[in-house]
């Protein structure tokens, strides 16, 4: 009769082995993978907040980029990596939609990584290239119905920011259009700005630049409400266009296992990073603003991808357009 005392015992004792081991977190590097390409728009993310996360923790956090198969190469590379803190990957709404963009993903996206908080939320862009015809988004909509055959619209990839704005702007207009997967944003921007395709919706982080320096045409924004950024572009929600009120959410994950006093020490410096002056100033200036000291949480990050992956979900089974 022994055993219930054993049991607790040893329970006991892993408790305060696990305190003790999160207690000493950090002691080395940790490494932050980025699922997509560097100098993208997630990647300008993930290391501003990087930095300033290194600072409170007292060690350095490298960014490590991983991209391919549309940010799922890079999430199970997290998934499997050891459960210690060291690794951690922070992702965009994708870590939602590749739940059912892949039929066979690698990893389960609900029971294979821990959570640590959400960074930000970024409002997408309707854009064109500079020369395309209409002169604003009322005309925008009424000529891409009139030529959507005609019309390219240009994406990152499947499971892209880029791709899910297209998809729901194709939903929303009850039109398709020629669409054109590209291996990234960069060669995606490229093209437009070439005007060799006519449209891409994508993130402010990776627009306002060619917006402001007028190499593209901006329409509309998909907030629900307009930024101070951009205060002349209507939102595509006040131009009848609801069902394109969305935003690319931002978050940061640990391997399954990773103890929870470690997570929640990941949170505290996320949340340190989040209310630094200099990230809130160089996240305005990319049209967007970080998320709460309550969003920046452990909680609050699972309940929003629960919520996404069961909003995408009926949304890509009706395009009936998968990744693999």
């Amino acid at each position: 009769m022994a055993y219930p005392k054993l049991v607790a015992s040893l329970a006991a004792a892993l408790t305060f082995t696990t305190a003790a081991y999160a207690q000493d977190y950090p002691n080395r590097q940790i490494t932050m993978v980025v699922p997509f390409s560097a100098g993208g728009p997630t990647d300008t993310v993930a290391r501003l907040v990087a930095e300033k996360m290194s600072a409170d923790l007292g060690q350095q956090i490298v960014v490590e980029n991983v991209g391919g198969a549309g940010g799922t190469l890079g999430a199970g590379q997290v998934a499997k990596a050891e459960a210690d803190g060291y690794t951690v990957l922070l992702h965009h709404i994708g870590m939602a939609t590749s739940a059912t963009l892949y039929r066979n993903l690698a990893y389960d996206t609900l029971n294979a990584f821990e959570y640590v908080g959400l960074v930000t939320e970024v409002p997408m862009v309707v854009t064109a290239r500079k020369d395309f015809e209409p002169t604003d988004f009322a005309g925008f909509m009424d000529y891409v119905k009139a030529h959507g055959d005609e019309l390219t619209l240009a994406n990152a990839g499947i499971g892209a920011a880029s791709h899910l704005c297209g998809m729901l702007l194709m939903q929303a207009l009850e039109t398709p259009l020629v669409t054109v997967p590209y291996k990234g944003t960069g060669p995606a921007m490229t093209d437009l700005l070439g005007g060799q395709t006519d449209i891409m919706c994508d993130q402010t982080t990776n627009t306002t630049q060619q917006i402001k320096g007028g190499t593209i045409k901006a329409y509309a924004v998909t907030s629900p409400e307009r930024l101070k950024l951009f205060p002349d572009l209507p939102t595509a929600k006040e131009s009848g266009l609801e069902t394109l009120e969305f935003g690319i959410w931002h978050g940061i994950y640990t391997p399954k296992g990773t103890p929870a006093a470690i997570n929640e020490r990941l949170s505290k410096s996320l949340q340190v990073a989040l209310a630094d002056e200099g990230v809130i100033k160089a996240m305005a200036d990319l049209g967007t603003a970080p998320s709460s000291a309550e969003d920046a949480t452990p909680a609050a990050l699972k309940a929003k991808l629960e919520a996404e992956i069961a909003r995408w979900k009926p949304v890509i089974e009706a395009a009936g357009v998968y990744a693999d």
